[in-house]
């Protein structure tokens, strides 16, 4: 039985896919359809039966957005407290006493990613990479959500810590990761089997420097083996390049190469401080090399580094070098279109006059390229055949107008606000704004109740006994009672 068509009529504006160049273009008042899962038509007129129409005319359609890289149970629990603060004895670092100290659970960590899959899905993105440590419920609350789910339960070898602030020390599991692996395998599985068909998995030792050796190879032949994207965290910090350095006298990314984990099917988050980044001193320049000729993709998420007062240097020379880029968020908000704003103006920055970023580049690393990282050639492009993963925002939000040039009003204006309609695998999961498969107030609420449980604890769990008003004060001071 064929599927019923719905058709967007006459969009004043479609980010359509053009084949031939391998690149995002506009068309001008054309439509858009699909049935079932599938885009049937994009441009031109559709002159079949239309089960459903959609007035276009005052709408841009683009692609769904694919975040490669965030952390749904976690960053919303953060919001409020880490945004200004980092370690300064050991460069900023997000690792200090606070994160020691405020560890969310199994109920807080769902309550988290619930209010994330909403924020997401809100936003315009379609398909996300959730790098998050297996927990109850996870695949199922996923797969509810309506978002096309890449699972990727992260494992690892030691766990992070810091006793006098100025060095990062790690806590060696006795079977070093053994148990963690084979829980992650087992997860990964019952994704890819879930009745949805919307998730699938990506296999993710978690950091470069607490996995040893075993573990990472280990991943990297599971993911061959079951043909997954195999990730891991590295380059990410100037701590986690000289603690490498020192242990194995090489870069994290030549340390990598040398164990066979690098190559086209592979992710880095965040590869930030690679032997090229003006603030290494290192003898040698090969990182960008290695990650070009492997053919090795980078997760860049430039907001929380931003936070920490470093940066990725410098974006658009990455890219010279045939470095396959795509975005992600990694913490809140999980908004992809202010990090796509951020990220080109922090590559201008960095650049100087010299930049070679810009919002078509940016675009296509938060749509097309993150989709053929994760081996799809049907997800982040509107083109016959690609899966109906679409998104609608409206020109008459005031942060559209003027509407000379619409993508750009997104990523350097409006943001996420004109988003108005989001389609996964065909089936409408935002409409006029609300998020239809999650109640947004209530997750909101739920966030925010675990948040407080949670900073409750802090005093008890503190070495010192600090509170988390001691450690993380409020951003003003409190000048009196209600």
């Amino acid at each position: 039985m064929t599927a019923p068509v719905t058709v967007i009529r006459r969009a004043a504006w479609v980010v359509a896919w053009d084949g031939v160049a391998g690149a995002h273009g506009y068309l001008r008042d054309a439509d858009v359809a699909f049935a079932g899962d599938c885009l049937v038509q994009v441009g031109g007129h559709w002159d079949g039966v239309a089960a459903r129409e959609i007035d276009g005319s005052a709408a841009i359609v683009l692609p769904g957005l694919i975040n490669i890289h965030c952390h749904p149970g976690q960053s919303p629990l953060f919001r409020g407290y880490v945004e200004e603060f980092g370690n300064p004895r050991l460069f900023n670092s997000g690792r200090h006493r606070f994160r020691q100290a405020f560890i969310p659970d199994a109920e807080a960590i769902r309550a988290s990613a619930r209010y994330t899959y909403a924020e997401l899905l809100a936003s315009g993105v379609t398909t996300a990479v959730d790098l998050s440590h297996a927990y109850p419920g996870w695949i199922e609350q996923f797969a509810v959500s309506g978002l096309r789910g890449v699972v990727a339960p992260m494992f690892r070898s030691a766990n992070w810590f810091t006793e006098t602030g100025q060095e990062t020390q790690y806590d060696w599991v006795p079977d070093f990761g053994a148990a963690a692996f084979a829980e992650a395998a087992e997860v990964m599985d019952q994704a890819e089997a879930h009745e949805s068909g919307r998730l699938s998995a990506m296999v993710s030792p978690a950091q470069v420097d607490t996995c040893t050796p075993d573990l990472l190879r280990r991943g990297a032949e599971l993911a061959r083996a079951r043909g997954r994207p195999l990730h891991t965290h590295a380059a990410q910090s100037i701590a986690e390049f000289a603690g490498m350095t020192r242990r194995h006298d090489c870069t994290p990314i030549e340390y990598l190469h040398g164990l066979g984990f690098l190559g086209p099917t592979t992710i880095l988050g965040h590869a930030v401080f690679t032997d090229a980044h003006p603030w290494i001193l290192w003898p040698r320049r090969e990182d960008l090399r290695l990650l070009a000729e492997t053919g090795t993709a980078v997760a860049h998420c430039p907001t929380v580094f931003l936070r920490d007062g470093s940066m990725l240097h410098d974006l658009g020379a990455y890219m010279e070098r045939g470095i396959a880029i795509a975005m992600g968020t990694d913490t809140h908000p999980q908004n992809l279109w202010e990090e796509m704003r951020v990220a080109e103006l922090q590559a201008r920055a960095a650049a100087g006059p010299m930049h070679r970023c810009d919002t078509a580049r940016i675009f296509h690393a938060a749509t097309a390229a993150a989709a053929d990282v994760l081996g799809r050639d049907d997800i982040g492009r509107l083109a016959v055949g690609a899966k109906a993963d679409i998104v609608i925002a409206t020109l008459d939000h005031p942060a559209m107008q003027p509407a000379r040039d619409p993508l750009r009003n997104l990523v350097h204006v409006a943001g996420e606000r004109p988003v108005r309609d989001v389609f996964v695998d065909g089936v409408q999961r935002v409409e006029g704004g609300e998020v239809l498969t999650i109640d947004r107030a209530r997750a909101s609420a739920d966030v925010a109740r675990e948040q407080a449980r949670l900073a409750a604890l802090v005093a008890d769990r503190d070495p010192r006994g600090a509170t988390v008003d001691e450690l993380m004060p409020l951003s003003l001071p409190i000048l009196g009672s209600r």
